[in-house]
C-alpha cells in the first residue's frame, strides 16, 4: 500500500497529531487506495502542486542493476519508466483496484519519452503499450520471491509497511548481496511545513530535519542495513530518500 509522504508516512513520526486524527486519515488513505483508487492521481497533483509524478522518478538514479522489485507500484508510473529502460521490472501491490490500474496504464499506453536517459543500446520501445509486463498481488511482509532475486528493491511514498522488522527481513532475504533498498517516504513543502515544525518542536528547522531522518534510517539500521539519507530540494519539496544496502 502507497500513502501520501507529506501525510500518511509523516504522521508516523508526528506523535503532536491527536490519535484520533491519525486514525482518521489511516482511513482516509485506505479508501484512497482502494474503494476511491480512480482518484489516487488526482488528489496526489494536488497535494504536489502538480509534481507527483515528478517527485516519484527521483528515485530512479539511486536504482542499480537490473533486477528490480518496486513495492506499493500504485497506478504505475514508475513502472512505465523502469519498463522504458529494458530493465527487469516487477512490481507488487496489495490493493486490486491499483492493479487494474497498473495493467491498463502499461498495456494500453505508449511507453513515456522520459526526461531519464536510456542506454544507446537499449532505447526505448515506440509500441502501444510494453511487451513484458510482470505485476504481481501480495504484501511486503510476505515477499512470494526467491532469496537474491533482486539487485535493488523501491518503494515510493509507502504507508507503515516499510517499517516493519518483518518487511525489512523480506527485503534483505529478496536482495542480491550488495544490492539496494530504495525508499522515498516522505515530501516535506519547504515552507509552510518547516515553519509548522518549528512551532511544534520549538528546534531549528535544520535540526528538526535531520532528525526526522535520524528517526527514518532506524528501523533499517536495526535490520542490519548500512544507510544513507539523501535531502534532494526540488521544485515545491523537500524530498528524503533513503538508501539501505545489504551488507
Amino acid at each position: 500500500m502507497r500513502g501520501f509522504g507529506s501525510g500518511q508516512t509523516l504522521v508516523l513520526f508526528t506523535k503532536q497529531l491527536p490519535a484520533p486524527v491519525r486514525a482518521l486519515l489511516r482511513i482516509f488513505f485506505h479508501l484512497l487506495y482502494h474503494q476511491f483508487a480512480f482518484a489516487y492521481d488526482m488528489v496526489a497533483a494536488a497535494v504536489s502542486f502538480g509534481r507527483w509524478n515528478d517527485w516519484i522518478l527521483e528515485v530512479v538514479s539511486f536504482i542499480k542493476g537490473t533486477q528490480v522489485l518496486e513495492i506499493g507500484h500504485g497506478p504505475g508510473h514508475l513502472q512505465r519508466v523502469l519498463l522504458s529502460r529494458n530493465l527487469v521490472a516487477i512490481g507488487m501491490d496489495e490493493s486490486a483496484p491499483m492493479s487494474r490500474l497498473a495493467k491498463r496504464r502499461l498495456t494500453e499506453t505508449t511507453p513515456p519519452i522520459s526526461k531519464i536517459k536510456t542506454s544507446p543500446s537499449k532505447p526505448n520501445r515506440s509500441q502501444s503499450g510494453y511487451a513484458q509486463i510482470n505485476l504481481a498481488r501480495g504484501i511486503a511482509q510476505q515477499l512470494p520471491f526467491r532469496d537474491e532475486a533482486f539487485d535493488t528493491i523501491v518503494a515510493t511514498f509507502p504507508s507503515e509497511y516499510f517499517v516493519d522488522p518483518v518487511t525489512m527481513s523480506e527485503a534483505g532475504r529478496c536482495l542480491s548481496n550488495g544490492g539496494r533498498f530504495v525508499v522515498l517516504p516522505i515530501a516535506l513543502p519547504k515552507n509552510r511545513f518547516l515553519s509548522w515544525l518549528y512551532q511544534v518542536t520549538g528546534q531549528a528547522p535544520s535540526a528538526a530535519l535531520k532528525g526526522i531522518q535520524e528517526k527514518l534510517q532506524e528501523p533499517f539500521v536495526e535490520s542490519g542495513f548500512e544507510v544513507e539519507t539523501h535531502v534532494l530540494d526540488v521544485q515545491s519539496g523537500m524530498l528524503i530518500i533513503i538508501v539501505a544496502k545489504k551488507k
